[in-house]
């Protein structure tokens, strides 16, 4: 069962509602989320997911989170969670605006990690094309679209893994309409080409702290990696590729739009690297 705790550090039930009503992030989506690992209590990256909770609340003009105030009820959640039944769970972390001329509101959730990602860390995922609809460049310079924000107006996002899945897909990679590629709907994308490991830059799309962590630590274990742009026919000529999340980390891709694609070379370096 998942725990959630608010921002004093307080446990509470989780069957019970917390939000209320009138929140307009129960009204309209208007709030941020972000979501990391928990290894054996220990969370991954939280200062990094802590900031960018800071900066999608920046772009949707709320106000700044309580990092302590996250910090607090990071540490309840984790010190009430059975490690020993579990040895991994998603930590989730939720700023909404409250209701109208109210108080923001905040709180997290830990939760097991489900059956589902742990089979797709593990044996891939096939993915889905789907054009997004805009080009990259063209909304980063359109604030009101939310370019780079992790809102919790996510039901598109949810709603293109679900047509993935009615076509025998489990999850997505979107593309733009002139076929640009863009990320998935919870993940960043990685594809390897000739040996180099290429990821898109962040233009209209969320910066993905594992991608960063990819970048970071690539040179140091001998692997090569850029940031362009890639078209959607990159991906039959590609060695391998890879979408990478905080939560289910490292999924190898395997099929797609039908097509099986290869196992690269480089993936139980990448796998090992980031420790998946």
């Amino acid at each position: 069962m998942a725990l959630i705790a608010l921002l004093d550090g307080t446990l509470v039930d989780p069957t019970q509602p917390i939000v209320r009503g009138d929140d307009d992030g129960v009204l309209r989506g208007d709030g941020v989320f972000d979501a990391t690992l928990v290894v054996d209590g220990v969370p991954r990256d939280l200062d990094e997911h802590i900031d960018r909770l800071g900066e999608s609340s920046r772009i949707l003009n709320l106000p700044e989170p309580d990092g302590d105030g996250y910090r607090r009820a990071v540490d309840a959640v984790a010190e009430a969670f059975d490690w020993q039944a579990e040895h991994e769970a998603v930590l989730r972390l939720f700023h909404t605006r409250g209701p109208a001329g109210g108080e923001p509101f905040g709180w997290v959730m830990l939760a097991p990690m489900t059956a589902k990602m742990r089979n797709q860390r593990a044996n891939g995922v096939k993915v889905l094309l789907l054009d997004r609809g805009f080009e990259g460049p063209s909304i980063a310079s359109q604030p009101w679209l939310l370019p780079g924000a992790k809102s919790l107006s996510y039901a598109i996002n949810m709603a293109a893994e679900r047509h993935a899945a009615e076509q025998g897909a489990d999850d997505v990679v979107f593309h733009s309409p002139s076929g640009m590629l863009l990320e998935g709907p919870t993940s960043g994308l990685v594809v390897d080409l000739d040996g180099t490991l290429v990821t898109p830059p962040l233009e209209g799309i969320l910066r993905s702290i594992t991608v960063e962590e990819l970048l970071r630590k690539a040179p140091d274990a001998g692997l090569a990696v850029e940031v362009r742009h890639l078209h959607r026919d990159a991906l039959a000529e590609a060695r391998g590729a890879w979408l990478l999340s905080s939560g289910r980390r490292v999924a190898r891709i395997t099929h797609v739009d039908g097509q099986p694609l290869p196992t690269s070379s480089l993936d139980g370096e990448l796998t090992a690297l980031l420790g998946a």
